[in-house]
């Protein structure tokens, strides 16, 4: 167990020296703070259920506290993550998404030198409607007309799905979708905007050209009413989707799939978001998750690697997480992960993008 830390007056030399060993900062420690025997995890919302399913076992098996496991959305989730070392801060980061270059650097910046990564499997960026809904099929381009602000450098002013392509229901665009924090978020405007708007070749080309109006031409998505936030919570999208029939959803593939007898797939250029295609990598929203773990805490959290350990079980091949609809990574990548969550290998920031 160790104390609540005061970052802000460590100092450089004293955060590191944080990083390196907690115990080793006990004099450092705030006044106020008090000491924590469970282990926190912050971050993604797709994440979060198998943490909490991971986090259930880990606490039946070896006797320790249920972890504390907070859905804030990745990106929300790195922001208090990195914020430090210590107490007050989290032990794990949950991610639907990989860490980015400069949340690693602010981890740096804050103490936190030394982070393990770890890809507990794959996922996918589902998009669902409705079982009484009217049976979208969608291109990326579809949707990418359909959701962007200025698609191609345009205003938007499509108001029905028929506006967009005159094969699809002439129905108001309606999108209810996560916010801005979260890594499906992100991932959906890389997997699926992105792809979209690149299959106009001008926009392609202006990729080379010019990155900055690329990204922003490419993945800004306009607002109400044709995309919605609903906040880190995904079963809040499941229900907007009973009560309006033809509007779609955007989540993870575990929500649909433990949903399945209230919505329906969505197919993405004729393949839907089963578990074979999202596994194989032929249905376009494949994408990896993560958890991160703060290395520093490692030894000085009661159970930490421990929990660590069932994850990876839990993962596996066969694990009681893919019952819940966690997608096994392939078995180079999977050997990868249990070596990291092993030994404890810390991320090398350098590929980062």
């Amino acid at each position: 167990m160790f104390q609540k830390f005061a970052p802000k007056m460590l100092g450089v030399a004293g955060a590191a020296t944080c990083a390196l060993a907690l115990s080793a900062c006990q004099d450092q420690a705030s006044s106020g703070g008090g000491a924590r025997d469970y282990i926190s995890a912050v971050g993604s919302s797709t994440v979060y259920p198998f943490a909490t399913a991971v986090g259930e076992k880990f606490a039946e098996a070896t006797g320790n506290k249920t972890p504390k496991i907070d859905s804030t959305g990745t990106g929300g989730g790195f922001e208090r993550f990195c914020a430090g070392v210590g107490g007050d801060t989290p032990d794990i980061a949950n991610a639907s998404r990989r860490i980015k270059k400069k949340e690693f650097d602010s981890c740096a910046a804050n103490g936190v030198k030394e982070i393990v990564e770890i890809q507990i499997g794959i996922d996918g960026i589902a998009l669902g409607e409705a079982s009484r809904g009217p049976g979208f099929k969608l291109t990326e381009e579809d949707v990418y007309k359909a959701l962007a602000a200025n698609p191609y450098g345009k205003p938007n002013t499509a108001k029905t799905w028929k506006d967009v392509n005159p094969a699809l229901p002439a129905v108001a665009i309606s999108v209810f979708g996560p916010p801005s924090t979260s890594g499906t978020y992100d991932a959906f405007k890389e997997l699926i905007l992105g792809t979209g708007c690149d299959a106009n070749p001008e926009m392609k080309a202006l990729k080379a050209s010019d990155a900055d109006k690329h990204e922003a031409t490419c993945t800004a998505l306009r607002g109400a009413p044709y995309y919605v936030e609903q906040g880190e919570n995904d079963n809040l999208i499941i229900s907007k989707l009973d009560k309006n029939p033809t509007s779609l959803g955007i989540f993870g593939f575990s929500y649909l799939d433990a949903n399945k007898d209230k919505i329906k797939a969505v197919p993405i250029q004729g393949v839907a978001p089963t578990y074979a295609a999202i596994a194989d990598g032929s249905y376009p929203g494949s994408r990896p998750l993560f958890i991160y773990v703060k290395k520093a805490h490692v030894g000085v959290v009661p159970g930490l690697a421990e929990f660590v350990a069932e994850f990876l079980k839990g993962a596996g091949d066969g694990g009681y997480l893919n019952t819940k609809g966690l997608i096994v990574s392939p078995k180079d990548v999977a050997d990868k992960a249990a070596a990291a969550g092993t030994g404890m290998t810390a991320l090398n920031g350098a590929e980062l993008k």
